[in-house]
């Protein structure tokens, strides 16, 4: 087996446990003026921010007042939840936690 290329998750493994994996972060109750870099600068303080991302609603382009954070370090990213969640941010009470994963609601209807 050996010189056979590894697969994906063999290389670099990536899991919610564990220092040093990345860590998807849930942001709610945004307010609706919040920009990503407003995000950024405030999971910046605790270490590397991989992505900072609001969600906005696909029609109108509005912010949906929650967001995602993509932190590579567990450790920093545990620590910004810790004292981020419940803290102010542009006059709105951040809900900050470790995101879940998607769920699969199936096709959209019109």
């Amino acid at each position: 087996m050996d010189g056979l290329p590894l697969a994906a998750d063999e290389r670099s493994p990536r899991n919610s446990h564990g220092k040093g994996t990345e860590m998807n972060i849930y942001v709610g109750n945004l307010s609706f003026e919040t920009q990503e870099a407003d995000l950024n600068g405030a999971f910046a303080q605790f270490g590397q921010v991989a992505e900072a991302r609001v969600v906005t609603d696909r029609d109108t382009g509005q912010s949906r007042g929650f967001g995602f954070v993509e932190m590579p370090d567990e450790s920093e990213a545990r620590a910004a939840i810790e004292q981020l969640n419940g803290s102010d941010l542009q006059g709105r009470t951040l809900k900050v936690n470790e995101a879940r994963p998607r769920e699969d609601r199936g096709p959209r209807r019109n």
